[in-house]
């Protein structure tokens, strides 16, 4: 989405074809009056009253925004780490883990802590038995199906 016009989106779209081959596979939203961009806090204040700061928000199928990213205007997104993100938030979700710091596809993942203390227990005397690496009963790594790097 930009304030950009209808015919410069389909410019923009057009040119990353021919450039690269690549097909958008995406909407390109129209705000023409910056209605949208300043409800989700995209104006740049700082450097215009019109222009958007880069944001990328993460919105899951529940329409709940789940990670926003906002790049100032003088700098590039980085696609890795978009992309890096949006595997993290899926595996979170598919698999009941948390991604640590610096996390990447195919790294192990951190379980969350027992709730009660027969599952201390159990994570504390036989860690192998439920696939887990154990720093202590608190915390733990597992390595994740192959299907979900």
């Amino acid at each position: 989405m930009s304030i950009d016009s209808n015919p410069s989106h389909l410019a923009w779209i057009y040119a990353i074809y021919m450039t690269t081959g690549i097909q958008i596979p995406f909407p390109v939203i129209a705000d023409r009056t910056g209605e949208i961009a300043r409800l989700y806090g995209m104006i740049a204040p700082d450097a215009s009253n019109r222009e958007t700061v880069r944001n990328v928000f993460f919105i899951d199928p529940q329409q709940i925004i789940r990670a926003i990213l906002v790049y100032p205007l003088t700098n590039g997104r980085s696609i890795p780490e978009i992309l890096r993100l949006l595997t993290a938030l899926q595996t979170t979700d598919k698999d009941h883990v948390v991604t640590p710091a610096n996390w990447q596809p195919g790294q192990p993942a951190l379980v969350p802590p027992p709730q009660t203390y027969d599952e201390l227990l159990a994570r504390q005397n036989d860690p192998k038995a439920q696939n887990l690496s154990c720093e202590d009963w608190f915390w733990c790594y597992r390595q994740l199906p192959s299907e979900s790097k």
